[in-house]
């Protein structure tokens, strides 16, 4: 019976009511009100240990001031510790270990105590970047960091994006600007490897508008966004920093949140290109995690150059899905060790970086002991695990 015919057989009183009732329609919502439910039946998998060791190579345990005077740690170690011991983290990198007196207190607060635990990295002096003879001073700061016990170098991506030619006014500075030459060379020659992080999401390069997939974020952050104004594009920054391998050929580049993970062809064809290119994941699962196929295909490939990390931050409501911890470390076990279906790529209550769940990539155990941590013991001159 047709829908016409059930509703003739409904008594004159009621299909009066029904010609009156108003059609329903849907109450306005504001956008950060919106929580949605899956309401898919999937697996879920707890992973609350590695399957191997690791060492984080991505992490801002604290950070030194502009001026060089001193470090601040966020947290102590002993808290520090506790969480890796009970995620089977066996190491962690500072990378934001600061320069100067900065950077000798957070090695006498992290490495020196505990040598096995923490390593440190060093930055560059950019207050110093106007002066005469900034390209040498830099080189030399290298040698000083390498011996008050820096194990590498941190470029954040300021370099590109807010660094200007006197610090705080003038043009911004280029990531392959001729005065760095030395300063990467000074790294090379002390197997220091250069984590460097440029750019930032191509959407952080679009104006934010509804078409935007990180509208949300954006609109939170709009200072995060790096569209318009004397603002470089995300290719004209990448271009940048691979003329920086290319010259600089015998010096190891950690390729932060792997680059551009919105296009891993982009970024497997330097892979490809540049064999001292090496990439890390951290922050970067809920891009991977939706393109599981590619993401996985890309691991076994450059499975020799693929580094573990999560850019964890002690604290920060404006990280929520960095923030050190145990959730942190399992969600980022369960993308890597299982198939999982769709599930949040953050512990945060509302996704932080767009309405959208991951994959899990299920990797094989070779391949995870060398993303967990054969690859950095190797780029570190640690001990491999059998």
């Amino acid at each position: 019976m047709t829908r016409r015919g059930l509703l003739a057989l409904l008594p004159a009183s009621a299909w009066a009511e029904k010609k009156k009732a108003p059609k329903r329609s849907g109450k306005p919502l504001d956008l950060p009100q919106f929580e949605p439910k899956s309401m898919l039946h999937v697996a879920e998998t707890h992973v609350p240990r590695s399957r191997f060791p690791l060492l984080d190579i991505h992490a801002h345990l604290g950070w030194g001031d502009p001026k060089g005077e001193k470090a601040d740690l966020i947290l102590p170690p002993a808290e520090l510790l506790k969480v890796m011991d009970a995620k089977n983290i066996r190491t962690m990198v500072n990378l934001t270990g600061g320069y100067g007196r900065g950077l000798e207190e957070c090695v006498r607060l992290l490495a020196k105590p505990h040598p096995d635990r923490f390593i440190v990295f060093t930055q560059p002096w950019f207050p110093h970047v106007a002066e005469p003879g900034y390209a040498k001073f830099q080189a030399d700061q290298i040698e000083k960091a390498h011996a008050a016990g820096a194990r590498g170098l941190k470029v954040l991506k300021s370099l590109g994006l807010v660094v200007r030619e006197k610090f705080n006014s003038g043009a911004l500075l280029k990531v392959d600007d001729p005065r760095f030459d030395p300063m990467w060379e000074a790294c090379g020659a002390r197997n220091m490897p250069v984590a460097i992080h440029t750019s930032d999401p191509e959407a952080f390069f679009t104006p934010i508008n509804r078409f935007n997939e990180r509208f949300e974020e954006l609109n939170a952050h709009p200072d995060w966004s790096f569209h318009g104004k004397d603002y470089p594009s995300d290719r004209e920054l990448q271009e940048a920093r691979f003329r920086v391998l290319a010259r600089h050929p015998k010096t190891q580049f950690v390729v932060l949140h792997v680059g551009n993970s919105e296009n891993l062809a982009y970024v497997a064809d330097n892979m490809q290109r540049y064999p001292n290119m090496w990439v890390e994941i951290g922050a970067r699962i809920g891009e991977l995690g939706r393109q599981p196929r590619a993401a996985r295909k890309f691991f076994e490939r450059f499975q020799d150059r693929i580094l573990f990390g999560t850019d964890a931050v002690p604290k920060g409501d404006e990280y929520p899905q960095q923030v050190f911890g145990e959730k942190l470390y399992e969600i980022y076990y369960r993308f890597l060790e299982t198939e999982d279906e769709y599930f949040d790529y953050a512990p945060a209550r509302v996704p932080p970086q767009g309405h959208w769940r991951i994959y899990g990539l299920g990797l094989p155990e070779p391949v995870l002991k060398k993303v967990y941590w054969n690859n950095a013991a190797r780029l570190l001159g640690l001990k491999p695990i059998a």
